[in-house]
């Protein structure tokens, strides 16, 4: 499932989550997973993982930052 962690869009169904991948190659992977509910919001303020609950609660998981690919593209070797 696509996460959008801008802080403002709410998942839109209950997810178990244990990392999340970026447009450009890193991940968060945390400790721990988390379940988020219907109306939870996720955001990174720094380099930190911020869910903010629908009762107004506020977690901040454990996690660190990896990389998952090397950035630009992957060209194989052709053989003739």
């Amino acid at each position: 499932m696509r996460l959008i962690a801008d802080g403002t869009t709410a998942a839109s169904r209950t997810v178990l989550l244990n990392e999340l991948e970026t447009d450009d190659g890193y991940a968060f992977e945390l400790d721990s997973p988390l379940f988020l509910a219907v109306g939870d919001r996720v955001s990174f303020e720094g380099s930190n993982l911020v869910v903010a609950r629908v009762s107004g609660e506020r977690l901040r998981p454990a996690g660190s930052w990896s990389t998952r690919c090397p950035i630009g593209y992957y060209h194989p070797a052709t053989t003739s």
